[in-house]
């Protein structure tokens, strides 16, 4: 379970940052988008020469150039985090015939492009300020300057709808043929100021047969209780989710892992080590802390399964005596800690703990509680879902993600490795 702290991040909104002022006062902000505006231009002028480069080959049956520099097309504007910055991409001509000639495309700079990827990510952000708060503009201004075109109030307020009929659609999507390999499941708990209760999104995650991590559920729950996770699995399941994922790694919600085992009976459970590890220290003294961290360390850290255990072992006889609490807290799960030692090595680190939503998670946690709660559940929502969305578009496939057909076909594995076929 994630808990929102104020504590837990701090603010990485520039002190300096302030409202452009009528005249041209802001000078640090028109230095910034100059500056910006030269280094964009030339990074789209390298890009242009690099791709005529490659084919200064081409040319006609005279020796001339076929891929040559035609100019500009239209100067447009692009909204980003310092304000309107005007750019002008090169134009390319081919002189070839037309099912031989080739299209440039800028990948800094695709086509009809008109914000930014943070002010893309910025707009949920906003949204929510704005409709905290009232000042919505003056949110705006501060982030992109007043002169900035498209990202009225009005427009936002359009805009709102659109995501959340977006959501809408993509929670109705078909899974069919849809298989994860493992998957992550958390809890994230936020404060709405226009209700009573707090909300709780449950978020589900997948690592595909090829590697790729996708959001495979968000949801608005009640806590995180066995109703609400076996109500998100049986939805999954019913648009097409029907193969068993081998592995879950999840904290220590119970309500989970009651619900995964009724409708995923046979995948296997990994407890987060990060939470487990939280849960363990909070009932320990402050001094002994740092020490017990360490040794916790050397559990999940350790190369083999006996290691781990005998690092278990030690930990429990070093504080059972007097921090029974501590060392049960620990081994009760003693079992589904060490799950990760039956997969392959190179996805231990992926799926000790529930870090692939946790990451995401640390920016929808510093808005959150910069905006000091939500205005409505529908609020909160969207903006985890619009969140996730974008940050999805970044993630890395799995290390060794070849192993997964390995997993899949049953493949056994003993401390990360490979075993051999036993012959029948």
């Amino acid at each position: 379970m994630i808990e929102s702290s104020p504590n837990s991040l701090t603010d990485t909104t520039p002190d300096c940052l302030t409202l452009p002022v009528p005249g041209g006062a802001d000078v640090l902000g028109r230095i910034l988008r100059e500056g910006a505006q030269r280094l964009l231009a030339h990074a789209i002028q390298a890009e242009a020469d690099e791709w005529i480069d490659a084919r200064a080959a081409i040319v006609n049956e005279r020796g001339h150039r076929q891929v040559v520099r035609n100019g500009h097309l239209p100067e447009r504007t692009l909204t980003t985090q310092v304000g309107p910055i005007k750019v002008r991409q090169p134009r390319i001509r081919d002189r070839r015939r037309r099912e031989e000639a080739e299209t440039f495309t800028s990948k800094i700079l695709p086509p009809y492009l008109r914000k930014s990827r943070a002010i893309e990510e910025l707009i949920p952000w906003l949204y929510l300020k704005g409709l905290s708060t009232g000042d919505f503009n003056e949110a705006l201004q501060a982030l992109v300057g007043v002169n900035a075109a498209g990202l009225s109030a009005s427009t936002i307020t359009r805009m709102i709808e659109s995501w959340q009929e977006e959501y809408r659609q993509w929670r109705q999507r078909s899974l069919e043929g849809k298989e994860y390999v493992y998957i992550w499941a958390d809890g994230v708990h936020f404060n709405l100021r226009l209700e009573e209760d707090r909300q709780c999104i449950l978020v589900l995650m997948g690592a595909t047969a090829d590697g790729r991590k996708e959001l495979i559920a968000v949801h608005d729950g009640h806590r995180e209780s066995e109703q609400s996770w076996k109500t998100l699995l049986l939805e999954v399941k019913h648009r097409g989710l029907t193969i068993d994922p081998r592995l879950a790694t999840g904290d220590g919600a119970l309500g989970f892992w009651k619900a995964l085992a009724e409708v995923f009976p046979t995948t296997r459970g990994q407890r987060c080590w990060v939470h487990k590890t939280a849960n363990v220290l909070d009932k320990l003294p402050k001094r002994l802390q740092p020490h017990a961290k360490a040794m916790l360390h050397d559990i999940w850290m350790a190369s083999t399964k006996a290691e781990a255990n005998r690092a278990f072992d030690l930990f429990l006889a070093t504080y059972e005596a007097k921090y029974p609490h501590a060392t049960d807290c620990l081994a009760k799960d003693r079992e589904t800690l060490l799950t990760f030692y039956d997969f392959p090595a190179e996805h231990w680190m992926h799926v000790r703990t529930t870090n692939p939503i946790e990451s995401v998670f640390a920016t929808v946690r510093l808005r959150h509680d910069k905006t000091k709660g939500n205005g409505s559940r529908v609020a909160c929502l969207t903006m985890v879902f619009k969140l996730m969305e974008s940050a999805s578009k970044r993630w890395r496939a799995l290390n060794g993600s070849t192993l997964l057909k390995d997993v899949i076909a049953g493949v056994r594995f003993a401390d990360g490795i490979k075993q051999p076929k036993v012959a029948a």
